[in-house]
């Protein structure tokens, strides 16, 4: 999701996915779309005013975490094993401070923990035990992992199991004759990353990005939600938030470049993020919000889909999947 100011604006994203979903026979699409479009239309009021930017990024950030629909919190998919390793990022574009965590398994808000370990260590990253005890000492809700445990991400495990591979979220089933993974339009998505850029009346940015990853990971693997100018990034030029297959967007530093570009080319908002999306990651893997210190905002993406929302000051929102016309 987006936020921008008037600047005041915000924006959000969800599902990263290769392919989008494709209603089964009997369901309809709005039986599909309204439990994840509710969520964004919800989070789309404005930032309060004077509000703190990054606190805010985080509150939207832990509603969609609360909602099983998204690969995130409550809906996380499973590790090859069947157990949830929960990742989170959060960082304000002013000061440039940002907390991130990984391996998390009982926290009910990882993007809550990545914020107190921006706030209250010297770290900038904490992940696995260390992160679960440093929850525990800073007595941050946690919870039994069965609660994370839901029957459809079980039944993601299975068929990507059975696939014998590793997916972002719920696909076609396997095909011999597919001979990897690429934007099949005819294909199936449920749920994805989520994450949060936001900008004040004073052109303060912030973004906050939490994931539980992909379908069948290696237990320990780490994707690029935590890592800083990957993922996720913010300065005082934009707030970027990625999604999408983490090991390509961690190979193009994709949120950082969408700053860089605009810090040392001059390149607008919109131009860089394209650049990064269209020339430096490969087709059907990647997408990103973002949003400039003067309200400008852009949601490019190379996948089929990506569900985005975005509100601005002058009254202007909106929620989409598709690419526009």
């Amino acid at each position: 999701m987006v936020r921008t100011p008037a600047r005041c604006h915000m924006a959000f994203h969800m599902v990263p996915s290769l392919t989008l979903y494709r209603p089964k026979t009997g369901q309809t699409g709005r039986t599909f779309m309204a439990p994840r479009f509710q969520p964004l239309r919800g989070s789309l009021p404005l930032l309060p005013v004077n509000a703190q930017i990054e606190r805010e990024s985080a509150r939207e950030v832990r509603e969609l975490e609360n909602n099983p629909n998204f690969n995130a919190g409550r809906g996380s998919v499973l590790t090859s094993n069947g157990t949830v390793e929960m990742e989170a990022c959060i960082m304000d574009g002013n000061t440039k401070k940002c907390g991130a965590v990984s391996g998390v398994t009982t926290v009910v808000n990882a993007i809550s923990l990545a914020r107190l370990v921006m706030e209250k260590t010297p770290h900038i990253y904490l992940g696995f035990d260390g992160a679960e005890a440093f929850a525990r000492e800073q007595g941050v809700e946690t919870i039994e992992t069965s609660h994370f445990i839901t029957p459809e991400n079980v039944d993601r495990l299975k068929q990507a199991k059975e696939a014998n591979r590793v997916q972002i979220d719920y696909t076609p089933p396997f095909q011999k004759e597919v001979k990897e993974e690429t934007d099949i339009p005819g294909g199936d998505s449920q749920i994805g990353t989520v994450g949060c850029v936001a900008v004040d009346c004073h052109g303060n940015l912030a973004t906050a990005t939490s994931t539980g990853g992909l379908v069948n990971k290696m237990v320990g693997r780490i994707g690029d939600t935590p890592i800083i100018g990957a993922g996720t990034y913010a300065n005082s030029f934009c707030a970027v938030s990625a999604t999408g297959k983490g090991e390509s967007i961690i190979r193009a530093t994709v949120t950082r470049d969408v700053a860089a570009l605009m810090e040392y080319k001059g390149l607008s908002l919109k131009d860089a993020a394209a650049y990064t999306i269209e020339e430096c990651t490969p087709r059907g893997t990647a997408g990103l919000i973002a949003v400039s210190a003067t309200g400008e905002v852009t949601m490019p993406f190379n996948t089929t889909g990506m569900f985005r929302a975005c509100a601005t000051e002058d009254g202007h929102t909106e929620v989409a999947i598709w690419p526009y016309a």
